[in-house]
C-alpha cells in the first residue's frame, strides 16, 4: 500500500468523533472490547466493534486476543508519522515567522526610541 493510501486510511479513521474517543480511552491503558463497549454504552456493541475495525485497519489500534478476551492497545506510530509529515514542518514554519516578526518589531521599537 502506498504511503498516501495509508495516510488516507488514517485520516478517514480519525474523521469520526467516536473513533477519536475510543483512541482517547486507550491512551493510558489497553482495554478489553467489553470494557470499551461499556464505556460507549450510547451505541451498541456491534457499532463499537465496527469503529474498532476501522481503527485497526488504519493501524491506529492493535488488538491482541488472550484466551476469550481481546485486549486493544493504542498504536501511536501513525499519529507520529502524520505529525512528522504535516504538523512538524508547519509548526517550524510558524515559529520562523514569529521569530521574523519579533525581530522586525524589535527593530521598529529601536528606531522609534531614537
Amino acid at each position: 500500500m502506498s504511503s498516501e493510501a495509508y495516510e488516507d486510511k488514517v485520516f478517514k479513521a480519525l474523521a469520526a468523533p467516536v473513533r477519536r474517543q475510543i483512541m482517547d480511552a486507550l491512551r493510558d491503558n489497553p482495554m478489553t472490547t467489553g470494557e470499551l463497549a461499556e464505556r460507549f454504552s450510547q451505541i451498541d456493541r456491534t457499532t463499537v466493534m465496527q469503529h474498532m475495525r476501522v481503527l485497526e485497519t488504519a493501524d491506529l489500534i492493535i488488538s491482541v486476543k488472550r484466551g476469550r478476551v481481546r485486549w486493544n492497545h493504542l498504536n501511536p506510530m501513525p499519529i507520529k508519522a502524520i505529525h512528522e509529515r504535516w504538523i512538524g514542518p508547519m509548526a517550524a514554519g510558524a515559529v520562523d515567522k514569529l521569530s521574523a516578526l519579533k525581530s522586525e518589531l524589535e527593530q521598529t521599537s529601536e528606531i522609534s526610541a531614537k
